[in-house]
């Protein structure tokens, strides 16, 4: 299995940045089939070959995914994709 792991500075309120992971979340579940629940500031994610976090954290983002086989594939897709969300949210990364 391949993993990902990307740590991103979010430079705002935990709330806010809440608000952003929501957000991408629930676009993700329209679009992939995804399902997710909150435990606190962690947002839990799975689907068929992907099972990963969202951990808020006061000052930074925390993404950890574990793809599958099949998915390990896309695994440079989905990177550049979770870069693109986050500039889009919080800024580019300095």
């Amino acid at each position: 299995m391949a993993g990902i792991s990307i740590s991103r500075h979010h430079g705002t309120t935990v709330k806010k940045a809440k608000e952003a992971v929501e957000s991408i979340a629930s676009e993700l579940a329209q679009e992939f089939d995804i399902t997710y629940e909150w435990e606190g500031s962690v947002l839990h994610f799975r689907r068929a070959g992907v099972d990963g976090t969202m951990t808020v954290g006061k000052k930074a983002l925390e993404i950890e995914a574990e793809l599958g086989f099949l998915v390990s594939m896309l695994k440079p897709k989905i990177e550049r994709e979770i870069h693109r969300f986050c500039d889009e949210q919080f800024g580019p990364e300095a």
